[in-house]
């Protein structure tokens, strides 16, 4: 199923494609190294807009390929391109591309079987926009704390490596009798220094298990809950997630998609298994006749607030208004959230890591001043 020209009000004019032609060698840089969530807002916002000019589908991207510069881009857009033109729909076509998403592909079907195809990518530019703005603001509070770990991570790492062994030796040498910290941590520097490879192929492989293991159900169980259940970044994973469940269900109240659909179209959509449990669940407590905030009333991961203004939505019939709020408010308190973890992770960090780098000195230290008063 193609494009239908349908679908674009008639009183719209339509417009010269080559006048556009120039504004997008300029703006538009998509399908780079990897088509990231940056490139899909691009990507959609702009498709959304070429929509709503008069453009037709295919011309939209057929513009998007000549905009590129490397031929992998051009590549991957012409292939949307002939998919449609051998009668595929425009969601068959980005579901045959691994760089799209299931929550894309419904997204884009619902528009399709609905007719707001151009409201759809406005939609999906503005959910990966909000998604990026999310990303931004953990990466903003996050950075400081990690350069600050990693750094001081390596200055105890080359202590235990270059340091410790030199004491180490000093202390042989001269027989010196050694308190029991310092033995500690000359026999981890010993550790560290005979199993160094050891440890290094461990990390690795825990992190090709946690790469092949991440799609299991009971991977995904154990680790969503784990993390929910992490000091001050648990409530951040929930809220984010929580967010991304509120802004799928804007577009889908939005495309007048009924609540049971909506529901299940969600509940692919979002990868987060304590959301994925909930929705099947409610899912079910809709089909035996209970409301939408009865039924997420029964699962924690969902907020009082959030139930409560659910319930305000069904009476007042404002669905698609409370749930844009809520995600405007779920995106707010991220950012502030975001602020609060890393003015708590960068003391704590700090005075942890201190900590550590003072014990190895005191270590090291408290045996050379048993040795200078033998040499006085």
């Amino acid at each position: 199923m193609g494009f239908k020209l349908e679908n674009i009000p008639s009183n719209k004019k339509r417009v010269d494609v080559r006048s556009i032609e120039p504004f997008l060698k300029r703006e538009i840089h998509l399908f780079g190294a990897s088509f990231n969530t940056k490139r899909k807002e691009n990507f959609y916002t702009e498709l959304s807009v070429l929509l709503d000019a008069g453009v037709s589908l295919k011309d939209s991207l057929l513009l998007i390929a000549d905009a590129q510069k490397k031929q992998v881009n051009k590549q991957l857009c012409n292939e949307l391109v002939q998919a449609i033109v051998l009668g595929k729909s425009f969601s068959e076509a980005v579901q045959s591309k691994k760089v799209f998403t299931e929550y894309e592909y419904y997204s884009l079907k619902i528009g399709e079987e609905t007719g707001t195809l151009k409201k759809v990518c406005k939609e999906l530019g503005a959910y990966f926009k909000r998604r990026n703005e999310q990303r931004k603001n953990v990466v903003n509070a996050l950075s400081y704390p990690i350069v600050v770990f990693s750094t001081a991570l390596l200055a105890v790492l080359f202590m235990l490596r270059f340091v410790v062994p030199m004491f180490s030796e000093i202390f042989k040498q001269n027989d010196v009798d050694l308190p029991k910290l310092t033995k500690m941590v000359i026999a981890i520097s010993e550790g560290f220094q005979n199993n160094g490879v050891i440890l290094l192929l461990c990390c690795v492989g825990v992190l090709l298990f946690v790469k092949f293991a991440s799609q299991k159900e009971a991977f995904k169980k154990h680790t969503s809950w784990l993390l929910l259940k992490i000091p001050f970044g648990g409530e951040l994973i929930r809220k984010m997630y929580l967010g991304q469940f509120t802004q799928a269900t804007t577009l889908l109240v939005a495309a007048k998609v009924p609540l049971l659909n909506s529901i299940q179209m969600t509940k692919k959509m979002i990868d987060f298994y304590p959301i994925q449990v909930a929705l099947h669940q409610v899912e079910e407590k809709i089909l035996q006749g209970m409301s939408l905030s009865q039924s997420l009333a029964e699962h924690p991961v969902f907020d009082r607030k959030m139930i409560s203004l659910i319930k305000v939505a069904e009476e007042t019939h404002q669905n698609e208004f409370i749930f844009d709020r809520l995600t405007q408010q779920y995106n707010q308190d991220v950012r502030d959230q975001s602020k609060r973890l890393s003015t708590v992770l960068e003391p704590l960090i700090i005075v942890f890591l201190g900590a550590v780098v003072a014990l190895v000195l005191i270590a090291m230290y408290m045996p050379m001043f048993q040795l200078s008063t033998v040499i006085g």
